[in-house]
């Protein structure tokens, strides 16, 4: 987890998504094309929030979000999502 040169406006959060799982409990190996998208990530830039609405996230919270959340970006290489708080379900 690096420092991304970007600041979301408002509500908005940046979340650099955990790796896809490579392998099942047991062992199993999961190949690329069976792989489920990720659903939790690690806060990496807040904006400031919306007027009388602060945002609860921080940068470096693991979260929880929903399958189809965010806006995918790439910047400087890596894969981060883009999605506003309210896409967020749960700081774990």
């Amino acid at each position: 987890m690096g420092k991304v040169n970007i600041k979301p406006l408002a509500d908005r959060v940046v979340v650099e998504p955990s790796p896809a799982e490579e392998k099942t409990s047991g062992g199993i190996i999961i190949p690329d094309t069976a792989k489920e998208k990720p659903q939790k990530g690690t806060v990496v830039a807040v904006g400031d929030g919306k007027k009388d609405e602060p945002l609860t996230v921080k940068e470096g919270d693991t979260v929880l979000y929903g399958k189809y959340a965010g806006t995918e970006i790439t910047i400087d290489g890596n894969e981060y999502l883009i999605m506003r708080e309210s896409d967020i379900l749960a700081i774990i």
